[in-house]
């Protein structure tokens, strides 16, 4: 089979043949059909995404497919089942194998393409504004690079709770995006005075934020007291400081969200949180953004695409 394969740390993944893996005791076999390039697709190439196996590894982190064969005494949908995973490595090859508890069954609506965009764009979004941040309706939620893979997932997710969502991003273009996708205020972040325009609207409840750097710091000065601050990403390359007292002065409270680290300590809470944005697709409430669809042999494109912030929405990859 064919697959991208990160021989070396900060080095081009190479399109190399390679043997097609086995599915052991647990795992599952799947056909790659399409796989959703992520930020953290970046990090892994450059070694630095807090869960990187050790080179050489097969790149991708979610997929869709059909279901090919089950390991040993292993349980699982019937095969030739169209599925989802997330596998953390290992979807842009012809075949990957997942553990079977991972498998997802994919809506009859939902194609390949949107199915290797949904889990870990909405997911993340989903549970950090419901699980994290416990958004209530009412509240003004700011979600910064509101265009981008997981951005407009929140915004989507926020209106569906019942927030005012403010979409903060890059050009008129990626803020017609974001109006799209229900964005009740838009702010263009380069407004030479973004902190005085986030101010302006009144304060903020929530801010989700997959960006950091200086559009980070504008969006804590807009906090209300009692604000809750998601740290999602840092998309601009800068991991922002925070000075404690401004955490004391207004009760503010900041939190992470690695969606994938639930995998490991609270599983129950990531499937849950998944069953639910699949019956909200399937009841038409959710629209999965896909700004580019690429052909296997254009991986480094769709990186070039994710590192240049060309991309809105997300990218696949297609088989």
């Amino acid at each position: 089979m064919q697959a991208w394969r990160v021989n070396q740390f900060r080095q081009p993944a190479c399109l190399e043949t390679c043997a097609r893996p086995v599915a052991g005791a647990g795992e599952a076999l799947i056909r790659v059909k399409a796989c959703g390039l992520n930020f953290a697709d970046l990090l892994m190439q450059e070694g630095s995404y807090q869960q990187t196996p050790p080179p050489p590894f097969t790149a991708g982190m979610e997929f869709s497919g059909v279901l090919e064969a089950l390991g040993p005494d292993t349980t699982g949908p019937a095969l030739g089942t169209r599925v989802a995973a997330f596998a953390g490595s290992g979807g842009l090859a012809d075949y990957a194998v997942v553990p079977a508890a991972r498998l997802v069954v994919l809506p009859e609506s939902m194609s390949f393409a949107q199915a290797a965009a949904f889990q870990i764009a909405y997911g993340t979004s989903h549970l950090a504004l419901d699980h994290r941040a416990r958004l209530q309706a009412g509240e003004t939620l700011l979600v910064m690079g509101a265009a981008g893979g997981v951005g407009l997932t929140a915004v989507e997710i926020g209106k569906r709770m019942g927030a005012r969502v403010v979409a903060c991003a890059r050009g008129a273009a990626k803020l017609q995006i974001a109006a799209q996708a229900g964005a009740d205020v838009l702010i263009d972040s380069d407004t030479p005075d973004l902190k005085a325009a986030l101010k302006a609207l009144g304060g903020v409840d929530v801010v989700y934020d997959a960006v950091g750097g200086t559009g980070f710091r504008a969006a804590l000065s807009a906090c209300r007291p009692e604000a809750r601050i998601l740290c999602i990403g840092f998309a601009s390359g800068e991991v922002p400081q925070i000075a404690a007292n401004l955490l004391l002065v207004k009760n503010l409270t900041v939190m992470g969200l690695y969606w994938g680290g639930y995998l490991e300590f609270a599983p129950q809470i990531l499937t849950q949180s998944l069953k639910t944005l699949f019956t909200w697709f399937e009841a038409g409430g959710l629209s999965p953004h896909i700004s580019h669809q690429l052909p296997f042999t254009q991986y480094p494109q769709g990186l070039a695409l994710l590192r240049s912030r060309q991309a809105t929405g997300k990218v696949v990859i297609l088989l």
